[in-house]
């Protein structure tokens, strides 16, 4: 017989991504992200992000090695609507200038 898992602090319904019970504004992949792009640590998160727990970090991290497919897929199609939306919204050759001029 199956043992179905629970996560405290996680919330996820079918179709949806994992959440934050207490933050549910807050998905499982924003805090992952975090933990794989910038390399911070579940006490880094927490310093980052004063609303967060301690746990609530750590059930995420959890819940994303436990699912690492679902939230890798879930952080590579953001990834891509964001490539999508520079590409179809070019930064402005005025502000490129701008950027340029303030190198130097």
């Amino acid at each position: 017989m199956p043992v179905e898992l629970t996560y405290p602090h996680i919330e996820k319904r079918p179709g949806e991504p994992a959440r934050l019970e207490s933050h549910p504004r807050t998905r499982v992949a924003m805090i992952v992200a975090d933990y794989l792009w910038w390399g911070w640590s579940a006490e880094e998160i927490v310093r980052q992000y004063a609303y967060l727990t301690l746990a609530e970090v750590h059930a995420s991290l959890t819940y994303f090695f436990d699912h690492r497919d679902e939230i890798e897929d879930e952080l590579v199609v953001e990834y891509r609507a964001n490539e999508e939306w520079k590409h179809a919204h070019p930064t402005s050759p005025q502000l490129l200038q701008l950027k340029e001029k303030s190198r130097h």
